[in-house]
């Protein structure tokens, strides 16, 4: 009889073991998806921080500065901040930053745009920063988002007169990803893009020693789960008909992002496109590694324009 009892319960056992390990199995897409697509984001706090353990930002408490929302196409709510330059020129930047950051992390190109005689406008994206917590979708929804951006600083300040976008990793490739919704700027500049987010999630996953098909796996459960596919984002895709000028940024130690992405993409456009490798600089690091010569190639390039 006790024998028996324990044959049973070993039965029991194993199978809520293996019940357990097909809703592992089942879940295993969801759960990569999520750890792919919702990062923990940053406060502004923990964002300023970041920044003003790397270069001076007092200068952001004394320049003028407009808070504002602007509406996506689906109705979500950005927000932005103009920083207003003490001497108006009509010529405007949209910066965009980086996954997990949120605006703060632009601070690090205000400056030297400020010098040039731009006004800087720097935003949240989707999910980040002050927004309505949601997934990233790797710069497809987000690009939606930037071209309203550009639409609304068109009519918000009537009298611009030269526009451009800036953007950092997902912004960057945001920015490029804009592009291919034929935004009416003037010059747009990506700050270490992925050309597609898939050949960074492998070599991510290679790097950690983590199975490659678990990319794959991933890539199901975002459709499955949030309706949008990892590897449908592809920022180099969107430059085919780009006739906008783009000038490229990358660190040339850079192991996030690598900068074969840059190069690829400034081989891609239609439109001319200039590429800076930046020595010694990793991933989101070319403007900290060497911002004059960060500031005089983006002069150089806008002269250009």
């Amino acid at each position: 009889m006790a024998k028996s009892k324990g044959r049973t319960r070993a039965k029991r056992i194993a199978g809520l073991l293996a019940a357990a390990g097909f809703v592992a199995v089942l879940a295993s897409p969801f759960l990569l998806a999520g750890l792919a697509m919702t990062g923990e984001r940053q406060t502004y706090e923990q964002a300023m921080a970041w920044q003003s353990e790397r270069y001076d930002t007092s200068f952001y408490d004394a320049f003028a500065k407009s808070d504002y929302t602007v509406e996506g196409p689906d109705g979500y709510e950005l927000h932005v901040e103009l920083l207003e330059n003490p001497e108006p020129t009509g010529r405007y930047v949209i910066l965009s930053h980086g996954y997990t950051d949120n605006r703060i992390g632009s601070l690090k190109y205000v400056r030297m745009y400020l010098r040039l005689g731009y006004g800087c406008i720097i935003y949240d994206l989707r999910g980040h920063g002050g927004n309505e917590p949601t997934f990233t979708t790797y710069g497809i929804r987000e690009s939606e988002d930037l071209l309203a951006l550009v639409a609304d600083t068109r009519a918000r300040y009537p009298e611009l007169v030269q526009l451009g976008l800036h953007g950092e990793s997902l912004g960057a490739a945001t920015t490029v990803t804009a592009l291919g919704g034929s935004p009416e700027i003037d010059f747009a500049v990506a700050d270490c893009p992925f050309a597609d987010i898939e050949g960074v999630l492998r070599k991510g996953y290679r790097d950690a020693g983590v199975p490659g098909f678990l990319v794959d796996v991933a890539n199901a459960g975002a459709k499955l789960r949030y309706g949008y596919a990892l590897f449908d984002a592809r920022p180099i895709d969107a430059l085919d008909a780009n006739t906008v000028p783009v000038l490229f940024v990358h660190g040339s130690d850079d192991e996030l992002i690598v900068p074969e992405n840059s190069a690829r993409m400034a081989e891609r456009t239609a439109g001319s496109s200039k590429l800076w490798l930046v020595d010694g600089a990793g991933h989101a690091e070319s403007v900290l590694v060497d911002p004059e010569g960060y500031e005089a190639t983006l002069r150089d390039f806008l002269a250009g324009l």
